[in-house]
């Protein structure tokens, strides 16, 4: 399998052209004309692109640096935001954005002409499936505290979420759960991230002399279908165990059938009302030994 992936890389960044000092046959390699591709007409947060592409912070300011020396963006602060810094094209650069944007059209057209139309789905339907596989490669999952940034972010949008599909809305305050409860020993919070974006969360309860509990377990839409709430609740159950809990228990709402779905499908089984959750219609339990 390893044999194969590398197999793969070699052939993409070969066919894509990955190697050339000058990519789509003008006067910088990849890396630089990626950056000034995701700058875009728009411009961005150099923040922003560096998360988004997975840079070092040192590696990023020498490439625009570079597309800076060529006349083709300008860095400086945000127009609302002082301390925030931006970068834009200038209209060299958004010249030269056009001409990569067709250039790519070009060279993605490459690949497919010598294909029959029957090949051409294939490829692009394989494509599609390998992107998203990769995306799935790329989420890692850890503990975080819940009161910092990406966690905070996290129960926001979990909290968004569910108020749009509760029928009495969501308050977060309402759910019986303190922080304090989700700090060990007392119990744990994991964050899913893809590079430094959070994507997704899970809660883990330990109180003594009763079974684990589960809670807070949300998945940004960006990646759903990607296996991440699968893997949140096995790592919580892992955790749980090796806490030397013997059982885990949660409980949820009926709009949520994807994840009762989900549950049944783990091994959770339903069991009688074991708490007073407002917002709770069902409840599940599944032994860890």
């Amino acid at each position: 399998m390893v044999e194969t992936v590398r197999r793969f890389n070699r052939t993409v960044t070969q066919r894509v052209g990955a190697l050339d000092d000058s990519y789509l046959a003008r006067d910088r390699p990849l890396a630089q004309s990626r950056l000034l591709w995701e700058i875009g007409p728009a411009g961005a947060e150099v923040a922003a692109l560096r998360t988004r592409l997975d840079l070092d912070a040192g590696y990023l300011s020498r490439l625009l640096r570079t597309l800076e020396g060529a006349g083709l963006v300008v860095v400086g602060p945000g127009e609302s935001d002082g301390r925030v810094r931006t970068v834009r094209l200038t209209d060299a650069g958004r010249v030269e954005w056009h001409l990569l944007d067709g250039r790519s059209d070009e060279l993605a057209w490459s690949v497919l002409a010598p294909l029959t139309d029957g090949q051409r789905a294939r490829l692009t339907s394989a494509m599609a499936e390998v992107e998203r596989l990769l995306m799935a490669s790329l989420v890692t999952i850890g503990p975080c505290h819940p009161g910092e940034p990406r966690a905070r972010a996290c129960l926001r949008a979990y909290a968004r979420e569910l108020a749009k599909r509760f029928d009495v809305g969501f308050d977060l305050s309402r759910g019986g759960v303190d922080e304090q409860e989700l700090v060990p020993p007392a119990g744990l919070f994991l964050v899913a991230t893809v590079s430094t974006e959070a994507v997704g969360c899970g809660a883990l309860r330990l109180p003594p002399g009763e079974p684990a509990e589960i809670k807070r377990l949300w998945v940004s839409a960006s990646v759903r279908g990607l296996g991440v709430g699968r893997r949140l609740l096995g790592e919580l159950e892992r955790h749980a165990a090796a806490a030397g809990a013997t059982s885990v228990r949660l409980d949820t709402n009926r709009t949520l059938t994807e994840a009762m779905r989900l549950y049944r499908a783990e091994g959770y089984h339903e069991i009688p009302r074991y708490n007073d959750n407002p917002y709770a219609h069902h409840w599940f339990a599944k032994p860890l030994c």
